[in-house]
């Protein structure tokens, strides 16, 4: 069933009331625009700097994806082996969760001495804060299978690799997909830090750059421009979850 139209375009209303009180306490209080932007003065710096913005946030966009891919192939195989096996879990789960609790912006100076400053750092910076999270739902999805339903599938004949391919990684699904919409949006926050500190491109670099020359609307262009980038890297995952794990959301969206 269809949502309602209220429900359905409250993110919309929300953000045009947050703009509009944004917009009038800027005007109202005379806010200086070299401290705090307007949203219309963010909008005019998306329109006057409208190609240098597009050419930094292309380079963010395939960064991330780069280094979001990587993170979904790794992630996946860790998951797997550490959901699958009790002794993987035991030996590999801890580890993984004392390195994920690392600063990964402190890495940035290591990837650089590494492999200089130019897209490796930001590939790799966006990999290292963004596979936790899918590794641990497919883990969790995998680890959490019911040991009754795994004793059924015994009795009929079901090996332990049939459990896992025909059962665990179908019921994984909704865990992969949420892991995905989060893994997706620390993706661009781990490009854009390597991009301020290790890059001459991105949108980071524009950060840095209009943020010493004083330009905050285009500073703030700039982070508009990424929040609208992983908001609808987001919005496509959501898309292709409800199409592919309708039977996981069918009770929740009855009506």
């Amino acid at each position: 069933m269809t949502s309602k139209p209220l429900e359905r375009y409250s993110p919309w209303i929300l953000l045009a009331l947050v703009l509009l009180v944004w917009q009038v306490l800027c005007t109202g209080f005379h806010v200086s625009e070299f401290i705090f932007p307007s949203p219309l003065r963010i909008a005019e710096s998306l329109v006057e700097f409208g190609p240098t913005i597009a050419g930094h946030a292309w380079r963010t966009f395939w960064v991330t994806m780069a280094g979001f891919g990587l993170s979904i192939v790794v992630g996946v195989l860790l998951g797997f082996l550490i959901g699958s096996s009790r002794m993987a879990y035991t030996a590999i789960y801890p580890l993984m969760t004392g390195f994920n609790a690392l600063p990964k912006a402190a890495f940035v100076p290591i990837l650089v001495v590494w492999f200089g400053i130019g897209v490796g750092p930001a590939i790799l910076t966006a990999f290292l804060i963004s596979f936790f999270p899918i590794m641990v739902n497919i883990a969790t999805g995998l680890a959490t299978l019911e040991p009754e339903l795994e004793d059924v599938l015994r009795v009929l004949g079901a090996r332990r690799w049939d459990v896992l391919m025909k059962v665990g990684l179908p019921r994984s699904l909704p865990y992969f997909y949420g892991s995905l919409k989060v893994a997706i949006t620390l993706a661009f926050v781990g490009t854009t830090v390597s991009e301020m500190t290790a890059a001459n491109e991105g949108i980071g670099y524009l950060l840095i750059s209009a943020g010493s020359s004083m330009q905050m609307g285009l500073a703030f262009a700039g982070l508009v421009v990424v929040g609208a980038m992983a908001m609808v890297m987001y919005e496509l995952f959501s898309v292709v979850e409800k199409r592919t794990t309708g039977w996981a959301h069918r009770g929740s969206n009855a009506h």
